[in-house]
């Protein structure tokens, strides 16, 4: 029998419970170790034959699977939502640990795709764009927030201006909020200076990929919206078709059929019920659909979008199942010219199917 060992860590901030399963699922050995490189190397060092390892996906992950990927035969990261304790089931450290190993051995554990090392600079750096567009719109609804909560109408961008701002600081009553307001105009200010650095190293580093350029061939995906799409998902290749593609997006519908077969005449036959919806997946990659969604909006603007979207809604579906027919539209359109290379060709949206339907 080959000399295969199976090892699954349950990783904590400073520790890691290790689990060592031979190939019959016997518990070879178990311990504890410091969450440091060079001790969990040591570690790995002793153990001899074949290595797999396999550790669930969290803040330590990428930095873990870096680490001991060229060293052992196999590294699996896996997701954590498949792997939820069942009710009365019993949940430890160790035996958290256990189960992977088991579940690695059994070939049950799905893995997390990680990606090329070649993007993760890019993928770091739209990060932090989003980030720090989300923290931008956070101070952005905050100010809006307290001249609201004085009875101070405040639509539209005014009020965020800088020219304009003695204006609308006069409008408060009390010193206090003048001063917090204040506080939040510099904190404004200082994000907005940094989204934009934030966004030139984000675009300029999106400028050393060719698909970048690729993906700008297809309506509405700029080069914002192509940065963010090359990072979240660094290859076509990882979905055959546009319907895997689909649930990673968010875009993927949900369908819940029962009872499909009855007897009649003492015969079997399958029912002609048609399956229910259930609305979208709700495991998938959030940065994605929000991207696919804005870009669906914005493709609304061109005609051959729009009638499409116009020939769903006069055909009775409601418009946010078109928007959202729109986004599945543009996304398969993405995977396909990624995938050819080739240009943008006008007439597609009209197809039954892209090309890697």
């Amino acid at each position: 029998m080959s000399n295969h060992k199976y090892v699954g860590m349950d990783v904590h901030l400073a520790t890691v419970v290790v689990a060592v399963l031979d190939t019959r699922g016997k518990c070879v050995c178990q311990s504890v170790v410091e969450t440091k490189g060079g001790t969990i190397l040591d570690f790995i060092g002793g153990l001899s034959g074949a290595v797999h390892v396999i550790f669930e996906e969290g803040t330590q992950a990428t930095w873990l699977y870096d680490l001991l990927q060229p060293r052992v035969a196999e590294v699996v990261v896996c997701n954590a939502r498949r792997h939820q304790p069942k009710a009365g089931e019993h949940h430890a450290d160790r035996a958290d640990a256990y189960k992977l190993a088991n579940r690695l051995r059994l070939g049950e554990a799905k893995a997390v795709y990680k990606g090329e090392r070649g993007l993760r600079t890019l993928k770091e750096l739209v990060h932090s764009y989003h980030y720090l567009v989300q923290d931008l719109t956070r101070v952005m609804n905050r100010i809006k927030a307290l001249y609201r909560g004085q009875g101070v109408a405040c639509r539209g961008r005014g009020v965020y201006q800088a020219r304009g701002r003695e204006r609308w600081l006069a409008e408060l009553p009390e010193p206090g909020l003048k001063q917090r307001a204040g506080m939040l105009y510099r904190e404004l200010d200082q994000l907005r200076a940094l989204r934009r650095e934030a966004k030139r190293a984000m675009l300029g580093e999106a400028e050393r990929h060719p698909a970048c350029e690729v993906l700008q061939r297809v309506p509405a995906i700029g080069p914002v919206r192509a940065a963010q799409i090359l990072a979240a998902v660094m290859t076509p290749y990882r979905f055959r078709t546009k319907r895997q593609f689909w649930p990673y997006c968010g875009l993927g519908v949900v369908t819940h059929s029962t009872a499909e077969y009855q007897y009649r005449d003492g015969k079997l036959e399958r029912r002609r019920r048609p399956a229910m919806t259930r609305g979208l997946n709700r495991n998938y990659n959030r940065q994605l659909k929000a991207v696919f969604k804005s870009a669906a909006l914005e493709a609304l603007k061109d005609e051959e979008f729009a009638s499409y979207y116009q020939a769903m809604v006069s055909g009775g579906r409601r418009p946010e199942m078109a928007r959202l027919q729109v986004a599945r539209k543009l996304a398969a359109l993405t995977l396909a010219v990624w995938k050819s290379g080739g240009e943008y060709e006008a007439g597609r949206v009209n197809k039954q199917a892209a090309e890697v339907g």
